[in-house]
């Protein structure tokens, strides 16, 4: 007879098993790892940027972006508003001196022309009709006083003749026509006196009244020649010889310009320049006479720092540096150049290649190679004077250390990190 036997209790049982050991399981890959070294991540070694310390003599430089102008250059401006009817002469041509390079027109600078020439032609014959009404009248003053002169003479010899009659007989001469010989007399010689004050007068105010009409005719001279060469400034011309240079937004012919505006500029060729933009916190050190290199992507030339602008525009002070007379030809008016200054040579330093986030004076952690090279670990160094691309090490490393100086913040959180050659 077959025994029915109950298997309930054996599958609890392996349901039990294999729940401890799935506990297990996650026990050790959760928390074993925790208890063990943190392993080193791998790092790339062809994508990090290697140096090796070095001691010896480092050249400290500033570095910044620039441009080179002409030493001599001469802007020209549109006297007057006007219009351009015509562009002779385009950027890059050669240029002598007077030389016509655009037309321009404007009709009411001509009509202010011929209103001026107008009203000087107006004052011009004023000034001669004045004139004539002045001698006119100074001769008719003239004439009058001649006339009372001519009566008070006859009277005074008519009054002396009464009198002397009447001194010699009373009866010849009565005392009454006497009298009035003398009244008369002396009624002409104040007429006399009167005629010859205002013949004065007209001589003197007469001088006054044609040099305020001349003064007036000078100023409308002025006047219509300052008009005349408005319009002869519609005819540019350029003031010196040299090259044209471009202009940042171009002109065509057909545009209006307003007084004022740039219509062109020109430069004398062979004498240039470099203005450089340095950061404003390593401008500090730049002095005037300080050696400059000039990079023009082509050619290196070398120059004197010359001046050194005193106001801080955008974040950057400019400097002047000038170059030598003979320039290579790649230097061009304004080409895009970089500027290095040397600031000062330390000697008897060890220094090495300015790491990514590296500033001057400061205690930076950047990874050092092992002997092998096969590992990088993190150590602390003591940074000092700073250049264009190295920088003084003061504490942390020694000559022929190699270290890492490309961007390693990925790994902050890591002492050590495994470089794959």
């Amino acid at each position: 007879m077959d025994i029915i036997r109950d298997t309930k209790p054996q599958k609890k049982r392996k349901r039990l098993v294999w729940s401890v050991a799935g506990v297990a399981l996650l026990a050790l890959t959760v928390f074993v790892p925790r208890l063990l070294p943190t392993a080193a991540p791998t790092v790339d070694g062809a994508v990090v940027w290697r140096d090796t310390v070095e001691h010896g003599t480092m050249i400290r430089q500033v570095r910044g972006p620039g441009t080179l102008v002409p030493e001599q250059m001469r802007w020209i401006t549109a006297v007057t508003a006007g219009r351009i009817e015509q562009i002779l002469a385009l950027p890059g041509t050669e240029v002598d001196q007077g030389e016509l390079i655009m037309r321009m027109s404007n009709p009411d600078v001509d009509m202010q022309l011929l209103q001026a020439q107008q009203q000087l032609s107006q004052a011009r014959a004023s000034l001669a009709q004045l004139r004539t009404s002045l001698q006119t009248q100074e001769l008719t003053q003239r004439g009058t006083v001649a006339t009372v002169r001519t009566q008070y003479l006859d009277a005074e010899r008519n009054y002396e003749t009464n009198q002397r009659l009447f001194d010699e007989n009373p009866d010849l001469v009565a005392r009454d026509d006497l009298e009035r010989t003398k009244e008369l007399m002396d009624e002409l010689e104040l007429r006399l006196q009167m005629e010859e004050d205002r013949l004065d007068v007209m001589e003197r105010t007469s001088g006054e009244q044609l040099e305020a009409q001349e003064e007036q005719i000078e100023r409308l001279e002025e006047l219509v020649t300052f008009n005349r060469e408005r319009l002869q400034s519609m005819q540019v011309a350029v003031p010196t010889g040299g090259v044209l240079a471009p202009l940042e937004i171009p002109l065509q012919e057909g545009q209006w310009v307003q007084s004022g505006q740039n219509l062109s500029r020109v430069v004398v060729p062979g004498r240039l320049k470099a203005e450089i933009r340095i950061t404003q916190t390593q401008a500090q050190d730049i002095v005037i006479g300080q050696t400059a290199m000039i990079d023009t992507r082509s050619d290196t030339i070398m120059g004197t720092v010359t001046r050194i602008d005193p106001a801080v525009r955008n974040g950057t002070v400019t400097i002047d540096v000038s170059l030598p007379p003979e320039l290579p030809p790649s230097a061009r008016p304004d080409l895009s150049v970089d500027g290095n200054v040397i600031i000062e040579r330390l000697d008897d330093v060890t220094y090495v290649g300015r790491p990514t986030f590296g500033q001057p004076n400061q205690r930076v952690s950047i990874f050092k190679m092992t002997p092998q090279g096969d590992f990088a670990d993190r150590i602390t160094v003591q940074l000092g004077a700073s250049s264009v691309n190295d920088i003084q090490v003061l504490d942390g490393l020694v000559e022929g250390d190699v270290v890492i100086l490309s961007d390693m913040s990925r790994w902050d959180g890591f002492d050590r990190v495994k470089i794959r050659n």
